[in-house]
């Protein structure tokens, strides 16, 4: 671990990187539980978080807000800026919101450097935030199960299908262990969408035929460049625009949306083809990930799913989905939701904030006070959807579900350090393959 204002030099070559935090390697159940898994007592939960930018740190906030008996105990990250800041602006909110000393982690307990994620779950915490660039996100959460924390993480939770099937295998692993598991589709947890979902499936608008999902917004942050850093901090501190950290931004954002396509399929797709491309953001700046997508996904019983996301300034936004039955239709969106046809309904009802709500859910799951969740291996359904659309975007061609979830694509790069990480190449439909080395 390392505490102080650079950072540590330290790296890990990818074989290491994922051997360190593998299951197989983990304590037996029983030694792990008495370790320091469990509870110690019934009132308080301790939290680590593990990733301290603006999702992490709002996280953090949000499982503050959803129970008083909330303690946060441990935080890390790659970069001790981070961990200072956010330490910072808990110490604001703590003065904003009541919370007390219970958001400020003790200075023993704060890490950094490439092992922050194992110091924080070597602490007696509870459950864990995972909240880092989510190329991370596979190995953390293999890390925690092993660990035997129950487990908050922010979607996506992975940006290639060996990190995907990382993922199905821990939460396999975290049902074992009886660990709660949940993710960071807030939609999930959302009074509308619950409502909708529920009547979708009860035969509203009859069977669902055909889900149009949109992620269309303008431009988001970027950070150049510095000279004097290498290029893995550079791609770190600019982690949107590097497909080895975001996953392009249909992982990173449009996940949601094909998430309640599944959703509302009870399934996930067989297949998908499709366009996308970078027309707006060409520069350096911005990677090489693209800045738009246009694909077409096959579930099984014929149904289909039109997906369009973009990342365009000066282009108009659209973030909903719309779901088209035998006998209706719906329309949905952060907030509000309706059923159009015989069974015309309008949500009315008080709308709880998701952010903090799936916090509320995980905490009494963890408690046993409601449902057991364990999220893992929908989302790591969910993101696959959207990974494999993106690679049929970035190499032109059909891609199959089975043949996503068959892949070698492993974005991880060799070596974990701050050294020279060149940038891939732009894709180009018609020559990118899948399966690259």
């Amino acid at each position: 671990m390392t505490r102080n204002d650079q950072p540590s030099s330290k790296g890990l070559d990818r074989r290491k990187f994922i051997a360190a935090t593998s299951i197989g390697a983990a304590m037996p159940l029983a030694a792990s539980a008495l370790a320091g898994g469990m509870l110690r007592r019934e009132d308080e939960l301790r939290v680590g978080v593990i990733g301290c930018g603006g999702r992490g740190t709002g996280a953090t906030v949000n499982a503050l807000q959803a129970s008083e008996d909330i303690r946060i105990h441990a935080m890390g990250d790659l970069f001790p800026d981070r961990v200072k800041g956010a330490r910072n602006q808990l110490v604001k909110a703590a003065e904003e919101r009541g919370f007390g000393d219970r958001a400020i982690a003790p200075e023993s307990n704060c890490f950094s450097g490439w092992d922050a994620y194992k110091d924080v779950i070597a602490t007696d915490c509870d459950y864990v935030i995972l909240a880092t660039p989510p190329g991370f996100r596979p190995v953390h959460f293999e890390a925690a199960i092993a660990g035997n924390k129950h487990v908050f993480m922010e979607k996506p939770v992975a940006v290639d299908p060996v990190g995907i099937r990382k993922v199905i295998d821990a939460a396999r692993e975290a049902d074992a262990r009886k660990r709660s598991v949940v993710a960071g589709t807030q939609r999930r947890h959302e009074g509308c969408y619950l409502e909708m979902m529920e009547r979708i499936h009860g035969g509203a608008i009859g069977t669902p035929i055909l889900a149009r999902v949109y992620w269309n917004t303008g431009g988001l942050w970027n950070k150049d460049a510095v000279a004097s850093k290498s290029e893995m901090e550079n791609h770190l501190r600019n982690w949107l625009y590097h497909t080895w950290l975001s996953g392009d931004h249909i992982v990173e954002q449009h996940v949601h949306n094909l998430d309640v396509a599944n959703w509302a399929f009870q399934d996930h797709p067989t297949g998908v083809f499709g366009v996308g491309g970078r027309q707006a953001r060409t520069g350096a700046e911005y990677g090489h990930i693209f800045d738009h997508f246009g694909l077409e996904y096959a579930y099984p019983g014929d149904r289909v799913a039109l997906s369009m996301c973009r990342q365009q300034i000066g282009t108009p936004g659209r973030v909903q989905e719309r779901i088209t039955g035998t006998e209706g239709s719906t329309w949905s969106q952060s907030g509000s939701a309706e059923i159009y046809g015989p069974n015309a309904w309008k949500f009315t009802g008080k709308q709880a904030n998701p952010y903090v709500q799936e916090h509320i859910d995980l905490q009494a799951s963890i408690r046993g006070t409601g449902a057991h969740l364990n999220e893992g291996k929908r989302i790591a359904e969910s993101t696959m959807t959207a990974i494999m659309g993106r690679e049929a975007a970035y190499t032109g061609q059909q891609i199959t579900w089975d043949e996503a979830m068959s892949s070698d694509l492993d974005l991880t790069p060799e070596v974990m350090a701050f050294a020279e990480n060149p940038v891939d190449v732009v894709a180009i439909p018609g020559v990118t393959v899948l399966n690259r080395s």
